[in-house]
């Protein structure tokens, strides 16, 4: 039994094991009934354990017979403090594993000692796994009722499919809501943060409701402001919403809150704006069902002076007071708070409640838009990424879920690039995909004119709200902007940004300043450099989908071009993903192998159809001539190649140092063809020959998994592909028949990665990374910085029209020319930003996001 458990707390979430007890009914316990397999059915394995447990003078048993479970359900939860303890520790969440042996299912207790198979997302559900030792943690508050807690195991693969028809062995555990099995928190968490609603609690079922004014005395904002500090009850108020905040967990192991929340509203009438704030149990009760907009009859609030260090957002209208000199509380008790809210049918001009007065910008106004400015936006979802996380602080289990995503809006060549933070919508948040309409309120500008290349995306702030279905009665649809990208995205039958969506991948944005000096003043780190002694402690301390950025220093010995797995596949893959009748993986996998034997040099199939029932539009496969592109990044501007670069920005681009890399000029099919024969995949330093054999670390973290590669999106495939880059869910959810592989769906890049070795200045420790250059063939607004190439002052290469594009002629030639450029950096001692990733389940991923060398540190 490990020494970090101690007694389980009383309260209303203890329902466990039923142990033989010739002195009481077996049949049941307190809080739940007990279910036993039949004599002639098959035999439990979770109830024979608990027969074993009973029958053991320990706490603890290692199973006569360890045979595999499924696992169904992993919920976290925060355990109170202790009553002797005394000292006040960091928040401890504790995890509820759901597993089924095919007759009973059991809710078990993980010990927190493995607390780490879940951070790494190593259990997780849907696996299966054997449990070679459990043990027993009794309720002694309750009768013969204990916890069967999981002390050590194996976490095996993944199933096709589990049975969720299986009954729970203590039908306790079946009660609604749901509660933890230890601790006096009445709830679960969500499985990746805080900040989103989880579970049975949280109801939306608050409807608006007609109401009597006759004998309900109101009072203006601004007349309380003036009168509050002398009054004892308060009458009503009457009042819009104008902003709701994501929710805030303040939860705490010694803090006996119950379900301590927190959320704010602005709200407004004729007089002023105020922040309401909503506390604990009233959070579950009423969040979701309060929306911006709606009208608000308050009654029963407190009253208090406004914190004086939160800034309340900027009104909707102008000409509206901002009342910052009081907070209104809602509590479920002292005194128990009363909402109402109104029907709008209800609302009457006389009360002059503000109306939504929303802030859209197009993507073309947006380069002329200040830092922090706040606005909202509306477009079409042409690149979803992976779920990430980054933590709140060191050495906390805390952490924000985050994706990038990319609008388009038909008014610029670029997209909208906005930095999607969890709005405590996660049916929304994890149910976003490409070749959707998209709205997101209360944005911030953030942008660094000064850095090269030109920094500019949008992120989320604490009153952002984000929409994908239900447009219709909303009130931003009257908004002028709001129309006029409904009338564009109409008029659009064949749209660029709906047939080169792409979904997921690695996505290594922002993109850092072109000087490691400009660089150092813009990281907010305790150390700026780390070691390269220090890397695999970095590696080894992330968890599940927590990306972070380090720079260290060495010297480039290795690199090597890996060609991508299909860059010669046909399109037919793609095509049978369409197909209704698909046939299974094993068969697509047949059909992989069969087309990676073909000839190298067999012409790539470019996009294939695509249908949306957003549009209800068929779409024409792309031009096999159209230019493939290198660029610096999403601001770097286009021109012919025919043209020179004459924008300011490209020539601001240039760092001052030699020129490798010049425009390929054109050149006939046959020398490049003899050119081609000269390329070589792979350089390797004098240096490194002499101190390979004697390093006493070598690191190798240069592998891509599919789930880094962007994929092209197909929208009849939306649930799947949407799957596979959401986080890992608390639930298992049986698949909807045969899932594809992930390797089925085609690229959204052709040039593959290089395998680059970085060696210490010490020449004692190495580390290999993957580096993948931006080369999108269709879809620019998707592709990736191609920060590497920028400091080598590689600007832009666009290979020569003609049939050659389609092969890897124009990769290779190009992968041999990154060669060469790092070939000259031998023995130059150089910074490398890493960006370090854990995809989850044992799987680690190191990129070189970039270098800078001796002429760009400064």
């Amino acid at each position: 039994m490990s020494g970090e458990l101690g007694q389980p707390q009383a309260g209303p979430s203890h329902a466990g094991l039923d142990f033989p007890n010739p002195e009481r009914n077996r049949a049941g316990v307190p809080g739940g009934v007990i279910r036993r397999a039949g004599a002639h059915g098959r035999r439990s394995w979770i109830q024979k354990v608990l027969e074993q447990i009973t029958d053991s003078p320990l706490q603890w048993v290692t199973p006569s017979e360890v045979v595999p479970v499924a696992v169904l359900a992993v919920q976290r939860y925060l355990l109170e403090d202790e009553p002797r303890d005394t000292i006040p520790k960091p928040p401890l969440y504790c995890y509820d594993v759901t597993i089924s042996d095919g007759v009973y299912q059991e809710k078990c207790y993980l010990d927190p000692s493995l607390n780490f198979l879940v951070y790494k997302n190593i259990l997780k559900v849907g696996i299966e796994m054997k449990i070679s030792r459990v043990s027993c943690l009794y309720n002694e508050k309750r009768l013969g009722q204990g916890i069967l807690c999981i002390d050590n195991v194996h976490c095996g693969e993944t199933l096709e499919a589990i049975s969720l028809e299986t009954p729970f062995r203590n039908s306790a555990h079946e009660e609604v809501p749901e509660r933890p099995l230890r601790g006096g928190k009445s709830h679960y968490l969500a499985l990746w943060n805080n900040e989103d609603p989880y579970g049975d609690i949280w109801l939306t079922n608050k409807q608006p409701e007609e109401h009597n004014f006759n004998n309900t005395k109101i009072i203006s904002l601004s007349h309380l402001e003036m009168t509050w500090a002398n009054r004892r009850n308060f009458p009503a108020l009457l009042v819009r919403i104008l902003h709701k905040s994501k929710l805030r967990y303040y939860g705490k192991p010694d803090k006996k809150m119950i379900e301590p929340y927190q959320t704010f509203l602005e709200v407004a009438d004729s007089s002023g704006t105020v922040s309401v704030i909503m506390w604990n149990a009233l959070c579950p009760e009423w969040y979701k069902s309060l929306r911006v907009g709606l009208v608000l009859l308050l009654q029963d609030y407190s009253v208090k002076k406004s914190y004086p260090f939160r800034m309340q957002p900027l009104p909707v209208d102008p000409q509206i007071k901002l009342i910052s000199t009081m907070e209104i509380c809602l509590n479920l008790r002292d005194p128990p708070t009363n909402i109402i809210i109104i029907p709008e049918k209800q609302v009457k001009p006389e009360w002059r409640l503000p109306k939504l007065n929303h802030r859209f910008i197009t993507r073309s106004e947006l380069d002329d838009m200040p830092e922090n400015h706040i606005c909202d936006v509306i477009g079409i979802l042409v690149f979803v990424g992976r779920v990430q996380r980054s933590k709140k602080k060191e050495n906390r289990e805390d952490f924000w879920s985050y994706r990038w995503i990319h609008i388009a809006d038909g008014t610029s060549e670029q997209p909208f690039i906005v930095e999607l933070f969890s709005t405590s919508q996660p049916e929304i948040f994890e149910n976003i995909y490409p070749m959707t309409y998209f709205v997101c309120t209360q944005l911030k500008v953030v942008r660094n004119d000064t850095q090269v290349p030109k920094l500019l995306y949008l992120t989320t702030t604490n009153e952002s709200r984000v929409f994908i279905t239900g447009h219709r009665g909303q009130p931003y649809t009257n908004d002028t902007k709001v129309k006029n990208f409904i009338h564009w995205i109409k008029t659009r039958t064949d749209s660029e940004e709906v047939k080169n969506t792409v979904i997921g991948g690695y996505y290594p944005y922002p993109p850092v300043p072109e000087t490691f000096s400009k660089y150092s003043s813009s990281v907010k780190v305790e150390s700026l450099l780390t070691a390269i002694s220090e890397v695999r402690k970095e590696i080894e301390d992330l968890q599940y989908r927590e990306q972070k950025r380090i720079a260290i220093q060495g010297i480039i010995t290795v690199i090597k071009y890996i060609p991508h797995a299909s860059a010669t596949e046909s399109a037919s893959a793609s095509e049978t993903l369409r197909n209704v009748n698909r046939p299974s993986t094993s068969q697509a996998a047949r059909r992989e192998n069969q087309s990676q034997e073909r000839d190298n040099n067999k012409r790539h199939q470019d996009d294939d159809p695509m249908s949306s029932q957003c549009f209800q539009t068929a779409y024409t496969s792309l031009s096999p001539t159209k230019k493939k592109r290198i660029l610096q990044g999403p601001y770097a501007k286009l021109v012919p190649v025919s043209q020179p670069e004459t924008s300011a920005q490209t020539k601001g681009n240039k760092p001052d140092m030699p020129s490798i890399f010049q425009r390929r000029e054109s050149a006939s099919t046959s020398t490049a063809g003899k050119a081609r024969k000269t390329i070589s995949d792979r350089w390797e330093s004098q240096l490194w020959r002499e101190k390979k054999f004697g390093l006493i670390d070598h690191l190798h973290y240069s592998h891509v998994y599919p789930e880094s590669i962007p994929r092209k999106f197909i929208f009849e495939q939306r649930k799947f592909l949407t799957e596979q880059f959401n986080s890992q869910p608390a639930k298992y959810i049986p698949p909807e028949g045969r899932p594809p592989n992930l390797d089925d769906f085609k690229s959204a890049r052709s040039l593959g990665h290089f395998e680059v070795t970085i060696l210490g200045l010490n020449h004692e420790i190495a580390i290999d990374v993957a580096f993948l250059p931006m080369y999108c063939p269709e879809d620019l607004r998707t592709s990736q910085i191609d920060t590497l190439l920028t400091c080598m002052n590689y600007s832009c290469v666009y290979p020569q029209d003609g049939p050659g594009n389609d092969t890897l002629a124009g990769p290779r030639a190009l992968a041999g020319d990154i060669i060469k450029a790092v070939s000259k950096l031998d023995r130059v001692h150089i910074v490398g930003i890493l960006d370090i990733c854990n995809l989850g389940n044992n799987k680690v991923e190191v990129y070189l996001h970039r270098i800078y060398s001796p002429t760009n540190t400064s």
